[in-house]
């Protein structure tokens, strides 16, 4: 709407048309990003900088990382003043797990091109793989926990949104419907008694509905933790922060689960490469180191997640691992492989000796 000299018109839209949509478009959108990106390395190689921007995503560029979320200026505004904000710890959560990953991919691949077919080398990269491992349970387990605490909330507020929305509709309607049985009724002459009795009694029942109606959404407000309407924009938003939050937590779930995978498949090879030398032997050798490796992978979640590491979780790991890579029946097998073992040793040596005898 324009105010023009006779008043208020309506301008019309402009007709869609082929240079309209392809300015609209995701290719011309890839044009401008390439565009930019080069005049901005452009700029950065005059300045003698090393940095270069890549307008690619990570997916484009084949990265596995996850890439951050906008943080906005009302979150950084926040963070300023030493308040959390959510979006902003999300933020250094993924920070701080892509750099995790990337120090995990590079020992596996470093351990893969270094191992040398010997029982102190094969339990050393077993024993770092299984390290690793230990690492990508504890952070499946942590997003598990934050997408069940986030899918909680939302679950929570939603309906309750949801509920406030139809409400707001309900009454909306019946004060509208109200409103015009109440100019019926004063356009209604006095002598139509009968009439104005029934407007006067379905305006009551409005009257009384809608209060009953108000008091409900006071109650939702209230619930949802809002002064007043206004405040249920900054609801909305928060939803669909969580939601944001959730489909990144999804895809780090599916990463690490990736990353697990692939490296339960480098420890089978490792594993059956180990088939040819001693069992026992073997177990002995990566029991002595196991304890070191373990702490070795404690200490990276421990740094990477600061005061948000929790011991318990880890315990949790430990026992997914062991579950993961069957140890429990694998140390009964060589245990009872030793038995065997010792047993024919045993047997041996009690075997009499047959001496010939001279006549």
């Amino acid at each position: 709407m324009h105010r023009g000299l006779y008043g208020l018109t309506s301008i019309p839209k402009a007709p869609v048309t082929a240079v309209s949509e392809r300015w609209n478009s995701e290719e011309q959108l890839l044009t401008w990003r390439t565009a930019w990106a080069d005049v901005s390395n452009r700029y950065l190689e005059r300045a003698g900088r090393e940095e270069r921007i890549d307008h690619r995503s990570h997916a484009d560029r084949g990265l596995t990382e996850q890439p951050t979320i906008h943080e906005g200026v009302v979150a950084r505004a926040l963070e300023k003043k030493g308040i959390i904000s959510d979006r902003c710890e999300i933020n250094r959560q993924i920070k701080a797990d892509n750099a995790l990953l990337r120090e995990l991919k590079a020992t596996v691949k470093k351990l893969m091109q270094t191992v040398k077919n010997s029982v102190p080398a094969i339990a050393e990269a077993m024993e770092k793989l299984r390290g690793s491992m230990l690492i990508f349970s504890y952070q499946l387990r942590h997003i598990g926990i934050g997408k069940h605490n986030i899918g909680r909330r939302v679950k929570a507020i939603k309906p309750e949104l949801e509920r406030y929305t139809g409400l707001v509709q309900q009454i909306k309607a019946k004060s509208k419907e109200c409103k015009n049985l109440l100019a019926e009724k004063k356009e209604t002459p006095f002598y139509q008694i009968p009439k104005l009795h029934d407007l006067s009694r379905r305006i009551a029942e409005l009257t009384e509905e809608l209060e009953e109606l108000n008091t409900e959404k006071e109650m939702l407000l209230r619930s949802l933790d809002c002064a007043d309407d206004t405040g249920i924009s900054s609801v909305k938003k928060d939803i669909a922060a969580m939601e944001s939050a959730l489909k990144k937590l999804e895809a780090q779930e599916a990463k690490y689960s990736a990353e697990l995978d692939a490296a339960l498949k480098e420890y089978g090879g490792l594993k059956e490469q180990a088939s040819e030398f001693d069992a026992g032997e073997l177990m002995e050798a990566r029991l002595s180191i196991r304890g070191e490796k373990e702490r070795s992978a404690v200490t990276r979640v421990q740094d990477a997640y600061g005061e948000k590491y929790d011991s318990l979780m880890m315990f949790d790991s430990k026992r997914d691992v062991a579950n993961l890579l069957h140890e429990e029946a694998e140390a009964h097998s060589v245990r009872e492989r030793l038995r065997q073992k010792q047993q024919t040793k045993t047997q041996r040596q009690r075997k009499p000796k047959h001496y010939e005898q001279k006549w």
